[in-house]
This record gives C-alpha cells, sequence and structure tokens, in this order.
C-alpha cells in the first residue's frame, strides 16, 4: 500500500524525500527502500540537488507506462480514507519549508 500511496503523491509534482516522510509518516529508511524499489521499476525517476533527493513520476516513453497504472490505481483507491487524508497532509505539507521539515525529522 505504500508504494501505492508515494505513487499517487508524487501525481502532485516532484517531491523531496522528507516531504514524502512527513506525510507517509513512515521512517526515512522505510520510504528510501520503496523510493528504491519503485526507481528499479522504472515507475519514479530521482534526481539529486546538493543533500536533496527528489523524485517525481517518469516523463517521456517512461510515461506511458505509468499513466495507465496510474490511473487504475486512482480508480481503484476513490474514496479512501487513507488516500484522502495523504492528500490534505501533502497540501498541508507544502507550505512548510523542507529544511524545516527535514530538521524536525532528525530531531525525531
Amino acid at each position: 500500500m505504500q508504494r501505492m500511496r508515494i505513487l499517487l503523491l508524487l501525481e502532485e509534482g516532484e517531491l523531496c524525500v522528507c516531504r514524502i516522510v512527513a506525510v507517509l509518516d513512515l521512517a526515512p529508511s522505510t520510504i528510501s527502500k520503496h523510493l528504491s524499489l519503485l526507481r528499479a521499476a522504472g515507475l519514479v525517476e530521482m534526481r539529486k540537488d546538493g543533500r536533496w533527493v527528489y523524485y517525481q513520476l517518469p516523463e517521456g516513453d517512461a510515461a506511458e507506462f505509468v499513466h495507465p497504472l496510474l490511473e487504475w490505481l486512482r480508480k481503484s483507491l476513490r474514496g479512501d480514507a487513507t488516500i484522502e487524508r495523504d492528500k490534505v497532509l501533502l497540501r498541508e505539507v507544502l507550505t512548510f519549508d523542507q529544511c524545516d521539515i527535514a530538521r524536525n525529522q532528525r530531531c525525531r
């Protein structure tokens, strides 16, 4: 379920790992493992910018494979309380500075 949640979060656009951690409320190592598996499957792309790691849905030819999957996920999980809560939480998390989010996660 966590990987499906990540994919649906990434529909909103590129996200720093710290924002994904904040929404899903899982350990950074757990999120990183899920992202690694999604990346190996070609379902997400990664880029580094200094100490920050960002993930997004693939573009170009790879997107042709991912879009039908996302459409199926959206239909299958429509109305799911967890997915709806993730959307609300993501909107909130996007209002915070990612440095503050990362700093708070390190303090846990």
